[in-house]
């Protein structure tokens, strides 16, 4: 995978939206305005996801190419290199994973406006 087919998989998901709020190369993409990834056009070599916390230990322990993001509270956020150990799939399941991290939190009504989104895809 690469930046630009990380980008289009993300805006594919339900209600997904793109913006720049830091700075003009730094791209977020979000669900009902909470980011749930993150890309650099001035580092395309990597993704920021949001993972549940346990998991996210998990899986830096697993793979030499995902890391606690810099610039991101570590806990709660992973950078995931693209040309690593990390492949389309798995890097596909994270982007799932950091989507549905990002909806799970959100009020039931806005939950359901979602899910009734994707099952209109």
């Amino acid at each position: 995978m690469n930046i630009e087919s990380c980008r289009e998989y993300c805006l594919g998901k339900p209600l997904a939206t793109e913006d720049t709020p830091f700075d003009e190369t730094t791209l977020v993409i979000r669900v009902m305005n909470k980011i749930f990834a993150c890309l650099d056009m001035e580092r395309p070599d990597l993704v920021v996801l949001k993972c549940d916390p346990a998991y996210a230990i998990e899986l830096r322990d697993r793979y030499s190419a995902i890391e606690g993001a810099w610039h991101w509270n570590k806990k709660y956020w992973n950078q995931i290199f693209f040309h690593g150990d990390v492949d389309d799939d798995l890097l596909c399941s994270l982007i799932d994973h950091s989507y549905d991290e990002v909806v799970k939190k959100m009020p039931k009504k806005t939950q359901e406006l979602i899910h009734k989104a994707n099952n209109n895809l």
